[in-house]
């Protein structure tokens, strides 16, 4: 089988003119990584937008290279692919990395030109519609008139909704899976534990460590604690259970005795690697500022006097207890309210917060079947 081969691009854009961000600051320049998997039609509109969860990127499917050093395929690559569930032989997929992140995009670690330095905390506040706005421009600048769909799951689901709300007219369908339109208190309680895992890192220095020691420890510590709420019981019983790293039995000590906190510690050694603390402290934060409710019960067919459609289909998760079903079911019931065309589907997994990353065959038929109903 033949590898699909793909590649990041980046686009450049408020360089003259800065771009304008809801705290009511400015941002220049702007840098989007970004990936794109079939072509264009000639109308503009067979464009699907796929937003990537908060530390993910734009690497959404397929290899970079030929050569056999990247041997990890995009975080979507079962889905995504000629004659996949997303089928880019038909559609032309473009996967942007969002702006705060550390994948490419303009964030916290870019170089702030009016100092020749990281812009470490200096770099401004974001909300998931900034993130979303700087899509918007370069969805404009790819010539895509309307999006077939837009698809993410967890704060790429809140990017799908900002879409929705923000600018029905470009958008013929969503697919928000495992998501919200606001974070309960028990998700910004997760974001704030490990904000303040990182600030309490020794070498975090106000976040201007860019030059010295990264605070490592507080990012790890960071990372587990996530990892924890994208995990569930069942599946952490059924990963671990109470089974020991080494069959000698305790170490009366403070090594790591059990098989599950082995399994953090290699997660947040791993994250250290790829993620940017700062990233996580602005990308967290948005996400806690994001509410979308009022605006979805406002929504309607009608918006603006312009024909604003949207068809959508929410997927929850039945062990998601970072972004539970009833939070879905109250999305639904927002929609429905406002007379929108929704569809709804809990999926039973013991996977948790993460099933919607694991390959497994009931999305793909889901989603096929849904764009398969999706006209322009």
């Amino acid at each position: 089988m033949n590898r699909l081969i793909v590649e990041k691009e980046s686009f450049t854009f408020a360089e003259d003119e800065p771009m304008q961000l809801d705290s009511g600051s400015t941002l220049s320049p702007v840098t989007l990584a970004w990936e794109r998997i079939g072509e264009l039609n000639e109308a503009g509109d067979n464009a699907i937008l796929i937003a990537h969860a908060f530390s993910g990127d734009s690497h959404v499917t397929g290899y970079y290279a030929t050569d056999g050093k990247d041997e990890k395929p995009g975080w979507w690559d079962y889905l995504v692919g000629p004659g996949r569930a997303i089928d880019t032989s038909k559609y032309c997929v473009i996967c942007p990395n969002i702006i705060g992140s550390c994948m490419g995009s303009t964030g916290p670690a870019s170089i702030n030109p009016a100092t020749k330095k990281p812009w470490a905390l200096d770099f401004p506040m974001l909300t998931i519609g900034d993130m979303v706005k700087a899509q918007k421009i370069l969805v404009d600048h790819l010539g895509i008139t309307r999006l077939r769909a837009v698809i993410g799951g967890s704060v790429g689901g809140m990017q799908v909704l900002e879409w929705c709300v923000r600018y029905p007219e470009m958008v013929d369908a969503a697919v928000p899976i495992a998501t919200t339109m606001r974070h309960s208190a028990l998700a910004i309680a997760f974001n704030e534990i490990a904000r303040q895992a990182i600030m309490a890192d020794p070498h975090w220095n106000n976040g201007s460590y860019y030059e010295g020691e990264h605070p490592s420890m507080g990012l790890a510590i960071a990372r587990m604690v996530g990892h924890v709420t994208y995990l569930s019981d069942d599946a952490m019983r059924r990963k671990f259970g109470r089974r020991l790293q080494n069959k000698k039995g305790f170490s009366f000590g403070f090594d790591a005795d059990f098989q599950v906190e082995s399994y953090l510690r290699h997660q947040g050694t791993k994250f250290v690697n790829r993620f940017d603390a700062n990233s996580l402290l602005y990308i967290t934060r948005a996400a806690d500022y994001f509410n979308a409710a009022e605006r979805l019960a406002a929504s309607g067919p009608l918006t603006g006097g312009r024909k604003a459609a949207i068809k959508y289909l929410v997927i929850s998760y039945s062990t998601d207890w970072l972004y539970p079903t009833y939070q879905s079911r109250e999305l639904v019931h927002t929609l429905k309210r406002s007379s929108q065309n929704v569809s709804f589907v809990e999926m039973e997994s013991d996977c948790g917060h993460d099933a919607f990353l694991i390959p497994e065959p009931t999305l793909p038929k889901l989603i096929r079947g849904f764009l398969a109903g999706v006209t322009p």
